[in-house]
Order: structure tokens, then C-alpha cells, then sequence
């Protein structure tokens, strides 16, 4: 077989069963391998940050690593700030990016580029293949760097002549490393910690949903301290039955207030709380200077492992009884009425989203109404843009949904940043993935107005014309129907009710413009 064989085989042998794809000619040896293998599910996004952004959704809601085909360094570069939001959620992704022949790249080609230098700008494992014949084992090895340290961003750079030449063999899969589990006697400092008075443990990773949410639980309830996360999280259960964390805010004099009286803060499977920003006069850590912080492990670290072991040092045993008060109890508001505000938007997903919804939030400046308004809602997941590069939203719904077919998707999107990938409604439509996009339309970027108040500017005309986006007025129903997405715009509550509890009702992909 020729290498672009070997390299398809070598990934469904190592369970890759998804490939979000935008590919040029550089990859047609690869996307001919993928046509013959059926068992490869294959999804064309308009754009490359689409696909980009959609592997880290998929990865969140699994686990597991899906593919990404892109185009040379252009390609990529497109694809590059869905990269970065997926590193900061320590999602694991693959990308194959094609290049030029290697005979062919001492010439001046147009779509010549440093490949290298922009898959090393995001990528925690690059690696160029040589010969047809190693191309399966660098396969075979991205894909085991993908799915080490809880996931790491992998590229591949595939020259033309290594796909289509003969000599390729099918690479079995490669054992992923154990993470690595920090010393006992830190472990045992943490414990020894968070028994003292004004301790609090911040945790991230799998400890915000599943069985490692109600271990840390146990041992915030043991130990007397308070259970933390950061705000913008990979994944987050919520909702009804979900462990009770505090999560910190988006601001920093928010957060100030939050940390005031934290003595001791143990930092578990995320990293030490920073400033989004700097403001002028506004330190960068949130933290209470008075107090300690011990960075016990890491996103890329042993996160189930590191719990264990500190409830283990705490006396903690698995069968422990939570009180009741460690859960969030079912508190659904009633359906709202009247003229449309966000925290009437919020109540009203709130009372009609399904149980078991997966909540995909780039809502941006209208996220914290959202959050409070859904906190006591039926269960669900709730994936944050982690690294703050906006348009993800849209790629990560199409992801999630992917990952999750049985699961109701609900995007919150805020306007100016859906510009960013509205592509991905195709990709929905053509898929017919089951995702209900909530459009926030309030014509702007209003998070830049904030951001220009908090370093103490006053916009005038030449800011409000680099913030608004009114003139001329986004059609977002047009542009969603344009690709081929059923969508209806709502300007007061009722409108809103009726259209979201009849998005909740149907399968199929559906967006709401909602006029704020």
C-alpha cells in the first residue's frame, strides 16, 4: 500500500473513526485512502477553524481523538485559533496537514510555507514524514502524543510524494503513558492544607463531571474547605443533580473578592488563577496576598490518581455519604413572559431545555446572566471557550453533536463572534446534527466596550465603529437559511418561548435570532 493507505489503516486500527476535514490538492492521496474506508466517518467544514473546532468538541464530550485534514500552512493557519482553544482545554486532536512533494518544495511554489514553524506555534508534538514507509509510525505516534498528559494537539505534516509512494505498512497502536502523579509528601501537604481554616481546592478536568466531580466533593466535605473551579472550563456538569462548585468569575475584582478570605488554595487538574487580562492598578493573580497557593497537579497530570490519593490521606472512603447540600437541586423557574431581557432569556432555556443537554457557551459578554439563570436546570454539560479566541462556538456544537447523537446541543452564540465560523451551520445542516442555536444579537461587541471601560477609556466615533456591527445590520435568519438551517428571529420573550420549546421538541439543526 502507499502511504496515505498505511496512514488510514494505522489510525482506525488505533480507533480514529472521525475525521473533520477542509483538504486541497496536496491531500487528494490521503483523501482517496479515506474514500475506499468507509468506516471512517468524514465531515467537510466550509472553513478550517470549523474543523479545527469541532475535533475539540468531539474530544470533550468523548475523550477520544478525532482527526483534523488540512491544507499546507494556510490551511492551518486558518484552523490555528481552534487549535489554541483546544490546547487550553487540553483536548486531544490529531491533524494530518498536507505539503508540497518534498522534490517540489526547493521551489517557490505559491502555496509554499513554513509548515513547521505554524504547526510548532499551538502543536505539543510536530513531526514532518520522510519516506512512505515511516509514514504509518508517525501516524501512529501522533496519535499516541495526542492522547497523552489527558490530551495534547498533534501534527503531522504529510509531503504529497510520502502518500502516493509505494512501501507503506499498516502501524499498530501505541500504549499512551500514564500521566504522572505528583510526590507523596505533596499530596500529603495539600491534605495537611485544606484541613486548616480559609482552605479551598480549585479543581478542573475530569473532576467537574463524572465520578471524579463527587471524589472531590468528598473531600471538599471532609476536609471543611471550598470547591472551586475556574470560569472558563472544558466540560462542566450543572444542573440538577451535579456536585455544587463555586466557580470563579470572568473579572478580576470579582475574583479578588471571591479569594479574599483563601488562606490555602490547592490547585488540582487546571492551573493557578490569572487575570483574562491586565488592567492598570489591578494586580495579575487574584489570589490573597496573605495566603499560600500549592499547585498540586496539573491539566497534563494524573488528575483521578492525585484525588485518590488526597482523599486517602484525608480518611476519606468511596462509600462516604455526601450531604444533600453538595448537589444541586432541581429548581426549575416559570416559563418567563413579557419583554425580552437575558435574564429572561436564561429562565426561559432553564424551564424547557431537556435533561441531559449539552450546553456549548460563547455567549461572551451575555454569559453570566446565562450561567445563573441555568444553575438550578435539569442536568447537563456545559463546554466553555477555554482559550479565549472567539468562534468556537459554532465548530464546538458541531463536534458535540457529533459525539453525542442522542443529546440535545444548545449553542449560545453571541453575534459578532459567530461571524467568525458561521460555516459550521452547513456543516450541521449536511450532517443534520441536532443542535439549537440561540443567536444573541445585540449588534456588537460589547465585550470590547467593557474591556475598554476596565482600562478606564472613553469610546468615541472611531471605537463604535470598530465595535458595532449595525451598519449595515447583520440578517442572521437569512444567513443561517443561506446555509441551509431553518432559523426565525424573536425580539420579545414569548416569540423566544415559543420558538425554543418547539427547537427543543424536533431533531434537527434550528437557530433563534434573538434581538437584545
Amino acid at each position: 500500500m502507499n502511504g496515505a493507505e498505511s496512514l488510514a489503516d494505522t489510525l482506525l486500527a488505533g480507533g480514529v473513526t472521525v475525521c473533520f476535514a477542509n483538504p486541497g490538492t496536496s491531500e487528494m492521496q490521503f483523501v482517496a485512502a479515506l474514500d475506499a474506508r468507509p468506516e471512517m466517518r468524514c465531515i467537510l467544514c466550509l472553513f478550517e477553524g470549523g474543523a479545527t473546532g469541532a475535533a475539540d468538541g468531539y474530544f470533550r464530550m468523548t475523550g477520544e481523538v478525532a482527526v483534523t485534514l488540512l491544507h499546507l500552512a494556510p490551511g492551518f493557519g486558518n484552523g490555528l485559533a481552534n487549535l489554541h482553544n483546544a490546547r487550553k482545554a487540553q483536548s486531544g486532536v490529531l491533524t494530518v496537514m498536507g505539503d508540497h512533494a518534498s522534490y517540489h518544495l526547493k521551489y517557490e511554489a505559491p502555496l509554499k510555507g513554513d509548515t513547521m514553524g505554524v504547526a510548532q506555534t499551538v502543536s505539543h508534538w510536530v513531526r514532518v514524514s520522510q519516506d512512505a514507509t515511516q509514514v504509518a509510525r508517525d501516524g501512529a505516534e501522533g496519535l499516541r502524543a495526542a492522547r497523552s498528559k489527558n490530551g495534547q494537539i498533534a501534527t503531522l505534516i504529510l509531503p504529497a510524494d510520502t502518500a502516493w509512494n509505494a512501501g507503506g505498512m499498516v502501524e499498530p497502536a501505541q500504549p499512551v503513558p500514564v500521566p504522572r502523579r505528583p510526590p507523596e509528601r505533596d499530596i500529603a501537604a495539600a491534605a495537611r492544607g485544606l484541613r486548616e481554616p480559609g482552605a479551598a481546592l480549585l479543581v478542573g478536568g475530569s473532576a467537574l463531571h463524572g465520578a471524579h466531580s463527587l471524589l472531590a466533593a468528598r473531600i471538599a466535605a471532609s476536609s471543611g474547605c471550598r470547591l472551586l473551579s475556574q470560569y472558563f472550563v472544558p466540560r462542566q456538569r450543572r444542573g440538577a443533580g451535579a456536585v455544587r462548585i463555586e466557580r470563579l468569575s470572568y473579572r478580576i475584582d470579582s475574583n479578588l473578592t471571591l479569594l479574599a478570605q483563601v488562606n490555602t488554595l490547592v490547585v488540582c487538574g487546571t492551573t493557578r488563577p490569572a487575570g483574562f487580562f491586565a488592567y492598570p492598578g489591578r494586580p495579575s493573580l487574584p489570589e490573597n496576598p496573605d495566603g499560600r497557593v500549592i499547585e498540586l497537579c496539573g491539566m497534563d497530570e494524573d488528575i483521578a490518581g492525585t484525588l485518590r490519593r488526597l482523599a486517602e490521606q484525608l480518611g476519606i472512603r468511596a462509600e462516604n455519604e455526601l450531604p444533600t447540600e453538595a448537589f444541586v437541586a432541581l429548581n426549575l423557574p416559570e416559563v418567563p413572559s413579557g419583554p425580552l431581557t437575558v435574564e429572561r432569556l436564561g429562565q426561559a432555556i432553564a424551564a424547557l431545555m431537556p435533561e441531559n443537554a449539552v450546553v456549548v457557551d460563547e455567549g461572551i459578554s451575555n454569559t453570566p446572566a446565562l450561567l445563573a439563570a441555568t444553575e438550578t436546570a435539569r442536568g447537563h454539560d456545559w463546554l466553555s471557550t477555554t482559550g479565549g479566541a472567539i468562534g468556537a462556538g459554532l465548530p464546538m456544537a458541531v463536534g458535540a453533536a457529533v459525539a453525542c447523537p442522542d443529546r440535545k446541543v444548545v449553542v449560545l452564540q453571541a453575534d459578532g463572534s459567530g461571524m467568525y465560523t458561521l460555516q459550521s451551520l452547513w456543516t450541521m445542516a449536511r450532517e443534520r446534527l441536532d443542535v439549537c442555536v440561540v443567536l444573541l444579537a445585540n449588534r456588537g461587541y460589547r465585550i470590547l466596550r467593557l474591556e475598554m471601560a476596565a482600562v478606564g477609556a472613553v469610546p468615541g466615533r472611531n471605537a463604535a465603529a470598530m465595535f458595532d456591527v449595525e451598519d449595515p445590520e447583520l440578517d442572521w435568519v437569512a444567513l443561517a437559511k443561506g446555509h441551509g438551517v431553518q432559523a426565525v428571529r424573536v425580539t420579545d420573550t414569548d416569540q423566544f418561548v415559543a420558538a425554543f420549546g418547539g427547537a427543543m421538541a424536533r431533531r434537527g439543526p434550528f437557530l433563534i435570532e434573538v434581538v437584545l
